[in-house]
């Protein structure tokens, strides 16, 4: 049979398009992460600091985190080594790194990984990593998470990475990790904002915005302690998940049990608005027992944060809320309570982490009692509370 020019670019076509049909069903449920757990090396590990030696990971700073494997080398052995022991959770090698140290005098090390597609607006993701504290550790600490950007951090200095963490552990506002000698999930869902390229693993926040405990050596340990919160971490992934599914966390995220429902509108502004009035047009809506930032929310902060800064004398009313579910289900379960509260921090470490005076915020944490004035008599149940978790503005 003979084809014209015009049949073959038809066919080509439709090749290209199955093709490409295939690579997109091909990151269903797939894990985007290329050596998750740091099993493949390019070279002989042979000392601290060597996490670049893992097939596709780095350091995000000048500050290298380390790569822990099978070794006649004792300092980086696995699972024994200078920092502890601890078996692989998955094959024999995994990674290490500093979340906190008192004053930065041992710096914080961060991974970075490239991932092997970039991630698609609006869709969800499915984030797991699992982390060990080391027995050397002086200190446990939390604010341990996941970032995602679109270009890498790639700096030689060794300060630590001020950014948001957008996973982080379920109880991470009450609890220090504190797990030894087996490994503790942080688990989650992430929205993308679309092109994201690169995941980051650290603590993301400033020392006064982690909270750390001291942790007791066990009196059958032998190695020397460190002021650090120092972790081993393994088995890394990002997989896509349609509409509908949930993460498999280990810990249920109780979202799941009472509502899964995130509030959002599109936020209209116009040349004539004030300054003033563009501020309180901004609002950030949450999930159930949450006080994380969706991709819009953190749009609607970066905005408030921008005229703060461009007009120094304004001050801002932080306005929390939660819903009388959470307040109800707080009762029994701590971490889930003051939810207000806990939403109008993060928005204040925000806006003060990035350079705004303290004097200049006025933190009111308002609880569920005021209901928001965009709910309807028409909503349900679920949409009314959806509204009611909230973080408002008021310029003074």
């Amino acid at each position: 049979m003979k084809y014209s020019s015009n049949n073959l670019r038809k066919i080509s076509s439709i090749m290209i398009i199955g093709l490409s049909t295939l690579t997109s069903f091909a990151q269903q449920g797939e894990n985007l992460v290329p050596n998750g757990s740091f099993e493949a090396t390019d070279g002989k590990v042979k000392k601290l600091g060597a996490i670049s030696s893992a097939t596709g990971w780095t350091s995000s700073t000048g500050m290298s985190a380390d790569l822990f494997t099978p070794s006649k080398a004792p300092e980086i052995n696995a699972p024994i080594n200078i920092y502890g022991k601890e078996d692989a959770r998955d094959g024999s090698n995994y990674a290490g790194f500093t979340a906190l140290s008192v004053g930065n005098k041992i710096p914080r090390s961060y991974v970075m990984v490239k991932l092997d597609a970039p991630m698609k607006k609006g869709m969800k993701y499915c984030v797991k990593f699992y982390v060990s504290l080391a027995e050397a550790s002086k200190y446990s600490s939390n604010k341990i998470g996941a970032n995602f950007s679109k270009k890498d951090f790639a700096t030689d200095t060794k300060l630590p990475i001020i950014d948001v963490a957008h996973v982080l552990h379920p109880d991470n506002d009450t609890k220090t990790i504190t797990q030894q000698f087996s490994w503790e999930e942080i688990c989650g869902t992430y929205i993308a904002e679309g092109g994201e390229k690169y995941m980051t693993i650290g603590n993301f926040y400033a020392d006064d915005k982690t909270k750390k405990e001291t942790n007791k050596k066990s009196k059958d340990s032998k190695v020397t302690q460190i002021p650090v919160a120092y972790y081993y971490l393994d088995e890394v992934s990002v997989t896509l998940i349609n509409d509908g599914l949930k993460c498999d966390c280990l810990i249920e995220e109780l979202v799941n049990e009472f509502s899964g429902t995130i509030y959002q509108k599109a936020i209209i502004l116009n040349d004539k608005m004030t300054v003033n009035q563009k501020i309180e047009a901004q609002q950030m809506f949450f999930a159930f027992g949450k006080a994380n930032l969706t991709p819009v929310g953190e749009e609607a902060l970066k905005f408030v944060l921008e005229q703060m800064k461009a007009n120094p004398t304004l001050k801002l009313e932080i306005m929390g809320h939660s819903d009388k579910q959470e307040d109800s289900v707080g009762i029994e379960k701590p971490q889930y309570a003051d939810m207000a509260s806990k939403r109008v921090n993060l928005i204040y470490n925000y806006l003060t982490d990035n350079g705004i005076e303290a004097a200049r915020l006025i933190s009111s944490p308002m609880g569920s009692e005021e209901s928001n004035t965009e709910s309807s008599e028409n909503d349900d149940i679920d949409l009314a509370m959806a509204k009611n978790r909230r973080v408002f503005f008021k310029v003074r």
